[in-house]
């Protein structure tokens, strides 16, 4: 009889786990898939999409190009913040981005501004780049502080929004000095390493974003 119900309970936990990852990763949770928009891949950010501190043509979206074999737009401007690129997303909304690797919030950590206010612009930006037809990638920046405050909240706002998320860009990269241009960007081998997982996260969804 134990041993019944052991049984039962197992499945129980087993098909609950299958179920949360249905959720997680159906693409019925993610808007935009396959895009309607028929533009260029962009990726929208701040110096860690320009590619600050590395070699023209050594930022991550030019590795990531040449790993998918995809053109990708470079549209990085470094000291921007999250405010800033909600203030010039109409400029990337007009290109009818098919999809848009977006990557703000670190210069907002450095200058201590609001983190709902932060949150609130990169849902502003997402909204936008949605009514476009564009499939949107989320990139979260990790806060300065020994537990991360920001993950939580990107991971929600991903959630509330359907988009793809990406946690910790500089997950494996910072603090490792031989990745690192500085004590805040990488230099080429930490954007390969960038677009290297990238290229894993966006893997799975390429049939239908190509």
């Amino acid at each position: 009889m134990k041993r019944g119900l052991f049984g039962l309970v197992g499945a129980a936990v087993l098909a609950a786990l299958a179920w949360g990852i249905f959720l997680r990763f159906s693409p019925e949770r993610l808007v935009n898939l396959p895009p309607t928009a028929t533009g260029p891949w962009v990726a929208f950010g701040d110096s860690l999409t320009e590619g600050y501190g590395a070699e023209s043509g050594q930022d991550y979206p030019s590795q990531l190009s040449g790993r998918l074999g995809i053109p990708i737009t470079n549209s990085g401007r470094s000291g921007e913040t999250s405010g800033d690129g909600r203030a010039r997303v109409d400029e990337i909304a007009s290109l009818r981005p098919r999809v848009v690797l977006l990557c703000f919030g670190g210069n907002d950590e450095l200058r201590r501004l609001s983190r709902s206010e932060m949150l609130s612009n990169l849902s502003a930006i997402i909204d936008r780049l949605q009514r476009e037809g564009t499939f949107v990638v989320l990139m979260g920046i990790r806060s300065a502080s020994v537990r991360d405050r920001n993950e939580e909240g990107f991971r929600r706002l991903a959630r509330e929004k359907g988009v793809l998320h990406v946690s910790d860009l500089m997950d494996g990269v910072m603090f490792h000095a031989e990745l690192m241009s500085d004590g805040v960007h990488p230099n080429e081998r930490g954007y390969a390493q960038i677009a290297g997982r990238l290229e894993a996260e966006l893997s799975p969804w390429m049939a239908q974003l190509r």
